[in-house]
């Protein structure tokens, strides 16, 4: 009589549903709904591999002093420090990217620049898994580090 094999069956539909949740990132450079016309679009809607600047994941946003274009010269200045990151969308008021991590895994990065309010709001998530281990808080805390030694920065906080 043949064994069916219920337990590699069982991990299988665990593995599917694990990933399932992935299956709904956007594809890297492409618009979420309703694109990065606010910050708010830019809110974590899974915490575990995700963090912002925008919403309930405690970092604070990058700030800088001078025109719309300082603000963008600050950030694309700290972006050319980190290797790992490529520019995939480069909007008027927003920036996509995705870091490359040494073990391959692929992380989007999306800035949204307030000219008015001279803030500039970010996310920071994982394309696959649901879980980070630190890596997005890790590399935005170093970001923000980087950031600051720009010319036109003024500091990171709320507001």
């Amino acid at each position: 009589m043949a064994r069916t094999g219920v337990a590699p069956a069982f991990l299988a539909l665990a593995v599917a549903a694990l990933l399932a949740g992935c299956a709904r990132t956007p594809v890297p450079g492409a618009p979420t709904a309703g694109g990065l016309a606010t910050s708010a679009a830019l809110v974590c809607t899974v915490v575990t591999n995700c963090v912002s600047s925008a919403g309930s994941t405690e970092l604070p946003a990058l700030r800088y002093r001078g025109t719309l274009e300082d603000g963008v010269k600050a950030l694309k200045s700290t972006l050319a420090s980190f290797p790992e990151a490529q520019i995939v969308r480069d909007g008027a008021l927003d920036i996509g990217t995705i870091f490359t991590t040494a073990s391959g895994f692929r992380d989007e990065v999306d800035f949204r620049i307030d000219p008015d309010s001279g803030r500039i709001d970010f996310r920071s998530r994982s394309l696959l898994g649901l879980f980070d281990f630190g890596k997005n808080r890790s590399r935005m805390l170093d970001f923000t580090a980087r950031f600051a030694r720009q010319p036109a920065a003024v500091s990171a906080g709320p507001g």
